[in-house]
C-alpha cells in the first residue's frame, strides 16, 4: 500500500451511526475478492473461503470484501482488504488492470438482484486474487479453508453455506477462470 493512501484514507470514513445514515440513502463501493491457489500452470488448484458470523448471528461462509476508501486506489482496497482478512503474510497478486471480472450489485430489497446485503445497496466490483503466501484468518474471520475446485462444485459444496448470492459470485469466478 502506498503512503498516500495511509495518510489520505486515514480517518476518512464516517462514525458508525453516520455510515448505517448514509448506507440508507447512498450506493457504497466495494471490492469482492476471491482469494485463489494455482498450480504451475496458472489453473486455479484451491479457492480461499473464510468462516464468519453473519449480522443475522448465522455461521457462514465468506470471501475477502470490503469498502474502497476516499483516496484509495482499487488496487490499493483490494490489497488492503486481503491483508486485512487473510494476514500480512499473503502475498496476493493483485491484478494490473483494475477491470473486474464481475460487477455484482447488492440491493437491501431481496429479488432486485442475486445478492442481497439488508444494510445497503452496494456496488461491488469483484475480482480473482491468486494468494502465494502464507494466510490464516484475521479480524472476525473464525477460520479460513482452502476448497479444491471439484469440492466447490459437487454436492453438499461449501458454497451453500455462502449468503446474499456470495455463492454465485464464487461459481462466476470458476467460470470466468475455466475452472467450472
Amino acid at each position: 500500500m502506498s503512503s498516500r493512501t495511509a495518510v489520505d484514507s486515514e480517518g476518512s470514513w464516517f462514525e458508525p451511526d453516520r455510515v448505517a445514515e448514509l448506507r440508507r440513502h447512498l450506493p457504497i463501493t466495494y471490492v469482492d475478492v476471491v482469494p485463489v491457489r494455482t498450480d504451475v500452470d496458472g489453473s486455479v488448484a484451491e479457492v480461499g473461503l473464510l468462516l464468519r458470523a453473519s449480522g443475522a448471528g448465522q455461521i457462514v461462509r465468506a470471501i475477502v470484501s470490503g469498502r474502497v476508501l476516499i483516496h484509495e486506489t482499487l488496487r490499493e482496497a483490494i490489497a488492503r482488504h486481503v491483508e486485512k482478512d487473510l494476514g500480512p503474510m499473503a502475498m496476493p497478486r493483485i491484478p494490473v488492470s483494475p477491470v473486474p471480472f464481475t460487477v455484482a450489485e447488492y440491493f437491501p430489497t431481496p429479488g432486485i438482484s442475486p445478492f442481497h446485503d439488508p444494510r445497503q445497496h452496494a456496488i461491488s466490483l469483484a475480482y480473482v486474487v491468486p494468494i502465494d503466501g502464507e494466510t490464516a484468518p484475521q479480524e472476525d474471520a473464525l477460520e479460513l479453508s482452502w476448497f479444491g475446485v471439484d469440492e466447490l462444485l459437487g454436492d453438499s459444496s461449501p458454497l451453500d453455506e455462502m449468503d446474499g448470492g456470495r455463492d454465485l459470485l464464487v461459481r462466476r469466478a470458476l467460470a470466468y477462470m475455466g475452472a467450472a
